[in-house]
């Protein structure tokens, strides 16, 4: 089997940039292919054949952190290409690989289309979406034992196949829905670029949302929560914290604390946009909001709570999914000292806001509204002229159980 190694010239011109190449070998026969990307002498680690990253320049770090991804593109190409004639099972020669490299297209390839489409939606800012995809090609990656395919050879028979992949792998039937609608979202794409028919693969598996476990605890569980004595346990005395907070603003979501200006509490009324949806909420502020808030020092962010710390290098999403991670690791332990039946964590917060709410006989209409529920047709014709003040009671009602 031929093989690839990634290699660095140095320019003859002392000072100035080198240039990375490829070098194909096959049947002891080496040929290289020379690339666009330069970097300087010390950025590159001969022993390891990579590029090293410079510890204070983010210009150049950016620049170089480019040309990595690159030059990881490219191995995956050489990859594809290399397996591909390994499988016609005919002799080949390093120029064989080369000349495929140099006129292959990755958007004909499942593998190498759905990596434009996550790229083009980094660069929309589509950072949620683009993560859900990398997500679900990962998985089908796996399925697939990392083997690309062409578009127009994706059928219903394969599929199939992976939908029967996934359940002998456990997964849940919306996990595997979650997947299979992001494949058929990104497939259509390449129907409507006219880079391959429509073969209608995804018509035999399952894209639908089952009806989700119940996810609620009542009142006297949260009250439970709020009066544990956390003090010697920092990490799950936060994610309290964090859970409450969720709770008291109406079931906001994680995401969305996490981006909580200051800015945005004026006048006793909090007001954010719905990362998911869009739609602007508006909350009275209470003095349990308040205290979770003065609990903690954030003087020097400009954000509410300690979710996204500026002081960090790690960048600001990154920070969020990593606190997300450890606020409900550390909840689902809180869940078992208390013994409750489901897995504690910060969406229970939300759908026990909801569920609380209903027990004490608030309208559907103001529970919608307060939640942000903009995408639920079967509650929205109810709140056209909806009054903030009827929310902001709602939740000062359920606050005063506590």
């Amino acid at each position: 089997m031929a093989s690839v190694k990634i290699k660095f010239r140095t320019s003859t011109v002392e000072g100035e940039q080198g240039t990375i190449f490829y070098q194909v070998i096959h049947n002891r026969v080496a040929r290289q292919i020379k690339t666009n990307y330069r970097i300087y002498g010390n950025e590159w680690n001969n022993s390891q054949s990579e590029i090293v990253m410079p510890r204070f320049d983010e210009t150049r770090k950016t620049y170089l952190t480019k040309i990595r991804e690159n030059i990881r593109n490219d191995t995956r190409k050489f990859a594809r290409i290399i397996a591909s004639l390994e499988r016609h099972d005919e002799p080949y020669s390093s120029d064989d690989v080369i000349s495929d490299w140099l006129s292959f297209n990755p958007q004909n390839t499942f593998f190498g289309f759905m990596e434009e489409v996550i790229s083009n939606l980094i660069k929309l800012g589509k950072v949620r979406t683009s993560e859900a995809y990398t997500t679900t090609l990962n998985s089908f990656r796996r399925f697939r034992e990392d083997k690309d395919i062409p578009l127009d050879k994706v059928d219903s028979d394969m599929i199939q196949l992976y939908e029967a992949y996934l359940k002998t792998n456990s997964v849940s039937p919306n996990s595997s829905s979650f997947y299979m609608r992001n494949l058929r979202a990104v497939y259509n794409r390449a129907v409507e670029k006219e880079i391959t028919p429509q073969r209608f693969p995804f018509k035999h598996v399952y894209t639908g949302v089952d009806k989700t476990v119940k996810r609620a605890v009542p009142i006297k569980v949260i009250k439970q929560i709020k009066e544990m004595d956390l003090s010697l346990n920092p990490a799950a005395d936060f994610a309290r914290d964090m859970f409450l907070f969720s709770f008291y603003t109406r079931g906001m979501s994680l995401v969305d604390m996490a981006y909580l200006r200051k800015k945005d509490l004026v006048n006793g009324i909090l007001s954010y946009r719905r990362r998911k949806t869009g739609q602007q909420l508006f909350i009275k502020w209470e003095k349990l909001m308040q205290k979770i808030v003065d609990k903690y020092d954030t003087h020097d962010s400009i954000y509410l709570l300690p979710i996204i710390k500026q002081t960090s290098n790690t960048k600001e999403r990154a920070q969020y999914i990593y606190a997300g991670h450890n606020i409900n690791r550390s909840l689902k332990i809180i869940g078992k000292e208390l013994e409750l039946s489901l897995p504690l964590t910060m969406y229970v917060a939300r759908h026990s806001w909801a569920s609380i709410a209903q027990s004490k006989n608030i309208p559907l209409s103001v529970i919608s509204e307060g939640m942000g529920h903009d995408s639920e047709a079967t509650t929205r014709i109810y709140l056209a002229s909806l009054d903030s003040m009827a929310i902001d009671n709602a939740n000062s009602l359920i606050l005063k159980s506590l």
